[in-house]
């Protein structure tokens, strides 16, 4: 003990992978729990730049193991080639890298039906990312998944595609008229797959257990954020993985008492990928300056992502169901040219004001935000690392965000590396 969980409080995209890399030096453990490579973590050290898609974060520290966790979906493909790129630049993943041999398995078929589904909506796209985690997901909750573990069993593998792939095909030829994927071809990359990654699939939550167990400390590094989460965010615009704090616990098999410590990462303002509500998005020069100056381009997609004021109303919604410990903002540096902000503190339907988001996301589209405007600063923040340099209309702004989250603000990100850093409150993991 303990575990500390990190995650996503907005849409995604919030900075994690700095936060993650930071407070990983000193833990045993950073594992993966949802989603797949869908989610992109962008880590800044003195190694270098990387941009992470399944490898966890924890993998720039010595003597920490990095676990992918059984409710993550992984696409082999991409899991090697990330372990060859972290090679090529000087790091070794062979010996620091678990995959949990019950982790379900994005195949090529998944990504073709993704891609192939996302063209039939239209202009009723949801915003997928295109990378089959969808498919791979559904298959799953069908029964009809493959699992890292079939990997080691060929033989058998054969056995569950002879199941599968007839129905697959039929989808492929029948209602989307492409050609079918034959189990030769597929087998043929299990093969490979196997001989990458068959050493490091194994019983991954009996490990985490017992290090736990035996006066360990885990990093559970989120992925994407609440806004997405399947239950708890902007239905129908979300992933199909669960990003929030109970994800935590069933993705990684290990008990909800465990987790001693919720962090939240917030941007000190709002971004989103993709389709869906956006009550406090920015369609003027404000935004598009945000946009530019902080580089707002998806880690993963590479698309423009949608900018707009810090969202109390989310943010507090995203504290409730999560019970964060600490807060953690990043970006505070982006808003330094800024004469003034806003924050929004409420949502306007239909003449009432309202402190949480409706559940129906025709009713949030309907929400206009209720602003409160505060002074920018005239210091730049960029690059601070200590609390007592912060300037005062900036820790007027983050002692606000503080209280319309709900819990305190415990580190302020200033810049993209990881020296770049405000810790006021030491919750470093001893």
């Amino acid at each position: 003990m303990p575990a500390y969980a990190i995650l996503g409080a907005q849409w995604g995209d919030e900075g994690k992978g700095k936060i993650i890399d930071y407070l990983s030096r000193r833990a045993d453990i950073v594992a993966r729990f949802s989603g797949g490579n869908n989610a992109g973590h962008t880590v800044i050290n003195d190694l270098g730049d990387f941009s992470l898609h399944l490898v966890p974060c924890g993998i720039f520290s010595d003597g920490v193991m990095n676990v992918i966790g059984n409710g993550v979906v992984v696409d082999p493909d991409v899991l090697i080639e990330e372990m060859e790129t972290l090679k090529q630049g000087g790091i070794d993943v062979s010996r620091s890298l678990m995959v949990s041999e019950r982790a379900h398995l994005i195949m090529p078929y998944h990504v073709m039906l993704d891609t192939l589904a996302e063209r039939e909506r239209g202009d009723f796209a949801i915003g997928t990312t295109g990378k089959g985690i969808g498919p791979a997901y559904s298959d799953k909750t069908s029964r009809t998944g493959i699992r890292a573990a079939d990997l080691l069993d060929l033989e058998g593998l054969r056995h569950r595609l002879e199941e599968v792939l007839p129905f697959v095909n039929r989808v492929l030829t029948k209602v989307y008229e492409v050609d079918s994927v034959s189990i030769d071809y597929i087998l043929d990359k299990s093969r490979m797959w196997k001989d990458f990654l068959g050493p490091l699939i194994k019983p991954v939550g009996r490990y985490v257990n017992e290090v736990l167990d035996s006066g360990g400390t885990v990093v559970l590094e989120g992925a994407q954020g609440i806004l997405l989460d399947l239950d708890h965010g902007t239905y129908p615009f979300v992933t199909s993985s669960s990003p929030t704090i109970g994800g935590a616990s069933t993705g990684l098999a290990i008990q909800p008492k465990q987790i001693t410590n919720v962090l939240g990462i917030f941007k000190a303002y709002n971004t989103r990928v993709g389709s869906g509500p956006f009550p406090t998005e920015l369609f003027d020069d404000v935004g598009e300056g945000i946009r530019t100056i902080a580089k707002e381009f998806g880690t993963t997609t590479g698309r423009a992502r949608r900018v707009g004021w810090f969202d109390g109303v989310l943010a507090s919604y995203s504290n409730r169901i999560n019970g964060y410990t600490s807060a953690v903002i990043t970006r505070l540096d982006v808003l330094d040219h800024l004469d003034s902000l806003n924050i929004c503190v409420g949502y306007k339907l239909d003449g009432d004001i309202l402190d949480e988001p409706p559940g129906g996301v025709a009713a949030l589209e309907k929400c206009s935000p209720v602003y409160e405007t505060l002074d920018g600063w005239d210091v730049p923040t960029a690059g601070i690392s200590n609390i007592s340099e912060l300037p005062t209309n900036a820790r007027v702004y983050v002692d606000r965000l503080e209280e319309l989250i709900g819990c305190p603000v415990d580190i302020i990100s200033t810049g993209p590396h990881r020296d770049h850093t405000i810790m006021v409150r030491d919750i470093l993991i001893s």
